[in-house]
Parts: C-alpha cells; structure tokens; sequence
C-alpha cells in the first residue's frame, strides 16, 4: 500500500469534499496514476493538453507562462494542493502554461476520463469534481481581484497569511513575478520599506 498515496487522496478530498465516504476515497486511489520528478523537471509544456488533475503527494510545483520574454509565474502548489490547467483540462486544447517542479516531486494523476466516468457513476465523486472546480473558480477571482485591487504590500501579506509555505520554499523570483512585482520591489515590501 502506498502510504503516500493515502495521505494525499486524504488531504486533497478533506479540502474539498471531507464528507467523502472512505469507499469514495478508495475508488479514486485506484485511479491514480503515481510520477516522481526532479527539481526542476518539467511536469507539462507550453503546448501541451493537460489530460489529467494533479494530486501533488510531496514537492512543490510552480505554473508559469512567458509574457514579453519574462517568465510569470502563474500558481505555486506543494503538498495536498490540486494542480491544473484548466482551461486546457476542461476544453481539450494546448495549454500556455507550464508546469515545473521547485522541489522533487511525487504526483499522482487522475485522468480526464476516468473523472467522467466516475463521476456519472457515483454521486460522491461528481460533487468532489464539482468543488474542485468551483475552488479552481473562485482562486482565479480572488488572485484578480488582489492584482486590481490590493497594494503590492497588501499582495503580500495575504499570501503571508493564507500560503506561509510559498514564502518559506519558492525562490524569491518567482514569488515576485507571482504578485506582479519586481524582485526589487518584493525586497523593499519584506524588509518593511513599502
């Protein structure tokens, strides 16, 4: 038994839909498919169709697209976080992001397909698929609204506050373009200058 596995399914499920029977459960750590990655391997390109939801067992991952010839970091995910393109995951088409690991990583992945299936079967899995997405939703919003309407120390400090475990394992490069920031600009905000 993949203890791994368990603990992931576990924390991802308890996030969305902790009401999930342990049958429920189990039937989705069937699915699973288990990867390992190096640091700075990368999970899906530019281009690429995104078949699957990620279930991120151990490391962290970032997603990033180019803009202007920079790199702009989109998403960080580490343990127990859903991971996808959702765009490219629910329409079938390239993605423009791509997704690279920080740290070595274990992922598990949950095809498309098979979502579907179980989730015309089973009443529990189509509501889990049915709070995953709204959460995908609701994470866009709240990140847009935070880059129209929040300060850059503002910006910060809720990612402080609901994402500590970014600001203690993601290079600081990537969290400054993640807030729409200069490396510069996230210095001066850390150091209590802005």
């Amino acid at each position: 038994m993949d203890t791994l596995l368990r603990e992931t399914v576990n924390a991802v499920v308890n996030s969305r839909f902790p009401e999930m029977s342990i049958e429920g459960r189990r039937q989705i750590e069937s699915i699973l498919i288990r990867e390992e990655f190096p640091k700075g391997a990368i999970a899906l390109n530019e281009g690429e169709v995104a078949h699957e939801l990620v279930f991120l067992g151990k490391g962290m991952l970032r997603q990033y697209y180019y803009k202007n010839g920079k790199d702009v970091t989109e998403h960080f995910s580490y343990e127990g976080c859903i991971v996808m393109c959702i765009e490219s995951f629910l329409k079938q088409v390239p993605t423009r992001l791509i997704v690279e690991t920080l740290e070595p990583s274990i992922i598990y992945l949950f095809p498309r397909d098979m979502i579907q299936k179980l989730a015309r079967e089973n009443w529990e899995i189509n509501m889990f698929y049915q709070k995953i997405l709204e959460y995908s939703l609701i994470v866009s919003q709240v990140k847009a609204d935070s880059w129209r309407f929040e300060s850059a120390r503002e910006r910060y400090n809720l990612l402080l506050e609901t994402h500590p475990e970014i600001i203690k394992r993601a290079p600081l490069a990537h969290i400054a373009s993640y807030l729409l920031m200069t490396p510069e600009t996230l210095s001066r905000v850390r150091s209590g200058v802005l």
